[in-house]
């Protein structure tokens, strides 16, 4: 909400780094345009992948993880959650689905935020969708075992105002559309991170929410490439940057532009790996063999024979056997579990 008042976001004088991120991002918005239009399976490829990997990396952020197998298992929904852990996955699972599949009837309102929290502790113990009975800190343990306050967010007391704010600021600046998409969205982000509105599941919350609000303007990157994996891999910039920006924002003197830069470069980043991936998989699609190590490298964890037929329904299964067994002698994937329902895994 800091980040909107007083029309702070019209009076944005953006560094010019930031311009030319905006710049090569909407570059790359059309090549995938392109892709859609001409190689659809290829993309129907990397978001099988994607969907998989947004929810084991945002839940990893968090300290939550669980076996490959039983994610697997969970993803496909061949399984239900037997802790508090893989509740959390298959709650993040299905909001995640949800945002995919209907994102442009989803309204961004306090009450429809809720909604999302509440499905998220579906299958947990927790009670999901109210807002923080008490106040919370953002800390950070130090290696000596510390801990130390480095953010304190709005008061519980104040959390309904302060959301009802925030998304009818959003709103406002949505239906007039005079603020750049990408902008609008990194700053509502933050702003939600410095409201932390709940006890618990801020952080699944607003990484959710991004990708909602990009599909929202057109921008569907994280359908094909997951961005809670590249959030996971740089996690130390991501917390680095959120506090560097909320420094002062509870004055409204904040600096948005170090989140900013850093969360227009994990989308600039997943672009990126877009283009790289597409191409393979297209430049792959005369040579099966080629198809199916290309798919089986995108995998994460174990994968069956049917993994691949999923992805590659034009591929006969004694030909994917024929390159299983070529990829085995090559050390390339290994098998974990033999017979009818065989699993693999990629050598390390």
């Amino acid at each position: 909400m800091m980040s909107f008042r007083d029309g702070r976001l019209s009076k944005l004088n953006v560094p010019m780094g930031i311009v030319r991120l905006i710049g090569e991002i909407n570059q790359y918005k059309g090549k995938q345009e392109m892709y859609r239009q001409q190689s659809p399976q290829i993309l129907d490829a990397l978001r099988q992948v994607a969907f998989i990997q947004s929810t084991e990396s945002s839940n990893a952020i968090e300290g939550i993880t669980i076996q490959a197998n039983r994610l697997k298992q969970l993803m496909e929904e061949k399984t239900t959650p037997r802790d508090r852990p893989e509740g959390e996955i298959a709650g993040y699972r299905d909001v995640l689905a949800t945002i995919h599949a209907s994102y442009d009837a989803i309204s961004i309102t306090p009450g429809v935020i809720r909604q999302l929290h509440r499905d998220l502790y579906k299958f947990t113990p927790a009670q999901g969708g109210i807002w923080k009975p008490a106040d919370n800190t953002i800390g950070e343990l130090k290696p000596d075992g510390t801990q130390v306050v480095r953010f304190n967010p709005v008061p519980a007391c104040l959390t309904p105002g302060a959301m009802d704010e925030l998304c009818e600021s959003f709103n406002r600046e949505f239906a007039v559309q005079q603020i750049d998409p990408l902008v609008l969205t990194g700053v509502f982000v933050l702003d939600f991170l410095c409201v932390h509105p709940f006890f618990d599941g801020n952080g699944r919350m607003a990484r959710l929410l991004t990708l909602l609000l990009l599909y929202k303007f057109d921008y569907e990157i994280g359908r094909y490439i997951s961005l809670e994996k590249l959030i996971e891999k740089t996690k130390e910039s991501y917390y680095d940057t959120l506090y560097a920006s909320s420094l002062g924002w509870h004055e409204g003197e904040h600096n948005m532009f170090p989140w900013l830069e850093y969360f227009l470069g994990i989308i600039l980043a997943a672009y990126r790996e877009f283009g790289d991936r597409a191409s393979n998989l297209e430049t792959s699609k005369g040579s099966k063999s080629k198809r199916i190590k290309e798919v089986i490298n995108h995998f994460t964890g174990e994968f069956a024979i049917s993994d691949i037929e999923r992805v590659c329904p034009d591929i006969s299964r004694p030909t994917i056997y024929r390159v299983m067994k070529e990829l085995k002698e090559e050390g390339f994937i290994k098998v974990i579990e033999i017979g009818r329902n065989a699993r693999w895994k990629i050598q390390k």
